[in-house]
């Protein structure tokens, strides 16, 4: 068929040109919106400016067609042969080219935002600059494509191949790319703010710059990646390989990394604030010094001899362990978490749950503390719901006399000062008066992160508790006064516990 001919066809309302032969035809700016084109030939056809939106090209011979400028909005290129075709600033948003064939096409600037590209080969491709916002590029071939300053924010590329792909400055905020190939692949300086990468092989990939922050890395493969100065704040990084990665200068604030293995790493220069350093592998890990203060300006340095970086990341997780002589049954369970929701409301530094435990006759809340600093701190607001919270707290003040650390006091000092505003919720101070469960014994366990502990508070009724007949608990305090009961640990047990506390002095 000749141009001519399925144009007349075309203005007489035919639409259906299945398998038609136009190859290397002039078809520059011409309308054939929502035609039927499936399996045409229109290897290098020229298209450029054609208004094909709507048009069904699937499993057409585009190759080498001049597409530049064209409208494929909406059009379906599913199993369409593309390669090498030249489609810079087309509209391709919202087509599906599933299976599509794109192998060195040119894409510069073009628009696929929504279009889906599953399973797409894309390899060599030129993306530069294209938006392909929530598009769909799950188990697609982007090998060795140029998508530098490429926009991707929302795309679905999950299972999709990257490898060596270029990949410089572009924007994949909030993209999935679970268990992508990303070998090598390029993303100095790119976005991936809220990303999941996880179960992503990052191996040997340029990351220089990137941010990722709030990104999932869980289970990521990034052995010998460079993350020099990346922003990984808060990102997830629970059991990620990071073998002889260069995380040299990187912002780690708040990183989430147990499980990692960071054998051979450098770290020096990294910022550490809020990092909890225990459950990690970091054999040969390359650590100079480190950036411990809030707000990462190096207010606090903190430098290391290679021996001091083997203790300093092989700490022990500091806690707080309160253990309840009594079971947590459903209505003291309910009654704890809203007690401890007001009191994190007013003490953001207790926004943490704790981890609880129950046996038959007891109940144990354990609170994860990031450093020692805020052992006592913590310890001090944890007990306020129970009876002996007031025994305990006195405890507390004189040990933190005792160990003499203003960084230490001062914590205290700002709890202390919180806590009178709890005091004051009415319906805190009626909860913890009503419900039984805060009226038990308690034993108060502070464990500091070199894996040294010290009894703060040990109720001299606990383990007294006797049965009625209906084995209904008696939760009284026991026999003893408060007066009776106050009593400090030896001071050679608290010169042992000082001896383990882990302190990171400015400088």
């Amino acid at each position: 068929m000749e141009t001519e001919e399925l144009l007349q066809k075309y203005a007489s309302g035919v639409r259906d040109f299945t398998a038609v032969n136009l190859c290397e035809a002039n078809l520059s700016r011409v309308n054939l919106s929502e035609a039927n084109l499936s399996q045409a030939n229109l290897s290098i056809a020229n298209l450029g400016g054609a208004n094909l939106s709507g048009a069904n090209l699937s499993h057409a011979k585009l190759n080498v067609a001049k597409l530049n400028g064209a409208n494929l909005s909406g059009a379906n290129l599913n199993g369409a042969d593309l390669n090498v075709a030249n489609l810079i600033r087309a509209d391709l948003s919202d087509a599906t080219l599933v299976q599509a064939a794109l192998i060195r096409a040119e894409l510069i600037r073009v628009e696929l935002s929504r279009a889906n590209l599953s399973e797409a080969n894309l390899n060599g491709a030129s993306l530069r600059e294209a938006k392909l916002r929530q598009a769909n590029l799950s188990g697609a071939n982007l090998s060795e494509a140029d998508l530098t300053n490429a926009s991707l924010k929302s795309a679905n590329l999950e299972r999709a191949t990257l490898r060596e792909t270029d990949l410089r400055g572009a924007d994949l905020s909030g993209a999935n790319l679970r268990n992508a190939e990303l070998r090598r692949a390029n993303l100095s300086q790119a976005k991936l703010i809220g990303a999941d990468l996880s179960g992503a092989n990052l191996r040997w990939a340029d990351l220089s710059g990137a941010t990722l922050r709030w990104a999932d890395l869980s289970e990521a493969k990034l052995s010998g990646a460079n993350l020099r100065g990346a922003d990984l704040s808060s990102a997830n990084l629970l059991n990620a390989s990071l073998v002889y990665s260069d995380l040299s200068q990187s912002n780690l604030i708040e990183v989430d990394w147990m499980g990692a293995d960071l054998s051979g790493a450098t770290l020096t220069g990294a910022k550490l604030y809020e990092v909890l350093r225990y459950g990690l592998k970091t054999e040969g890990l390359i650590c100079e010094w480190v950036d411990m203060s809030e707000n990462g300006d190096r207010s606090q340095i903190y430098r290391l001899t290679p021996e001091e970086s083997k203790k300093f990341f092989n700490q022990t997780l500091p806690t707080v362990k309160i253990i309840i002589d009594a079971p947590l049954n459903p209505d003291a369970h309910l009654a704890l978490a809203v007690a401890y929701h007001q009191i994190a409301h007013q003490y953001p530094a207790m926004i943490h749950p704790p981890n609880i435990e129950v046996s038959g006759r007891r109940t144990t809340l354990t609170f994860r503390i990031s450093n020692d600093t805020r052992l006592f701190s913590t310890a001090y607001v944890a007990i306020l719901p129970f009876k002996d919270a007031l025994i305990n707290q006195e405890k507390i003040v004189h040990l933190v006399q005792m160990i003499d650390s203003p960084e230490i006091s001062n914590l205290l000092n700002q709890a202390m000062g919180k806590l009178q505003e709890i005091k004051k919720v009415e319906t805190f101070s009626r909860l913890i008066k009503r419900e039984k469960f805060f009226q038990a014994p308690t034993l108060t366990i502070v464990t500091n992160s070199g894996n040294r502990t010290l009894d703060v508070h040990h109720n001299a009724g606990f383990g007294k508790r006797w049965m009625s007949s209906s084995e209904v608990v008696d939760l009284a305090a026991g026999t003893l006064t408060e007066g009776q009961q106050f009593t400090l640990p030896p001071i050679s047990v608290v010169i042992s516990f000082i001896q383990g506390l882990h302190f990171l002095p400015s400088q």
